[in-house]
């Protein structure tokens, strides 16, 4: 599978990695958090570290680590804006359910 970003998001990373000297793309991953249990986690990625899996969609690349693969692979990332409020949103075919407020989500895995 792969980790797709649509065109909002693409143009949104695109121009962080443009302006960032020495970024290599984009970092993206989850980390134990809220009160489903995962939370998504983006930032530039300077390095690619081991065990990384890299995506790449029209040049730019993806980094993602081996222990949040499994639950993000699939993904599509968006950039919305809602107001004043810029952000990702995610389309993750991973989760089975997210808590109310959207900032973490569960996945079958965590249900055994």
């Amino acid at each position: 599978m792969a980790i797709t970003l649509t065109p909002a998001a693409f143009s949104r990373v695109q121009r962080f990695v443009a302006g960032t000297p020495g970024v290599l793309g984009l970092r993206f991953g989850v980390t134990r958090t809220g009160c489903s249990g995962w939370g998504y986690v983006t930032d530039l990625a300077t390095e690619q570290r081991e065990g990384d899996t890299v995506f790449e969609q029209d040049g730019v690349k993806i980094f993602v680590d081996a222990d949040s693969l499994a639950m993000v692979d699939g993904t599509t990332i968006d950039f919305t804006r809602q107001g004043l409020s810029e952000l990702f949103t995610f389309e993750n075919p991973n989760a089975t359910a997210e808590c109310g407020c959207g900032e973490s989500f569960t996945t079958r895995a965590d249900a055994a």
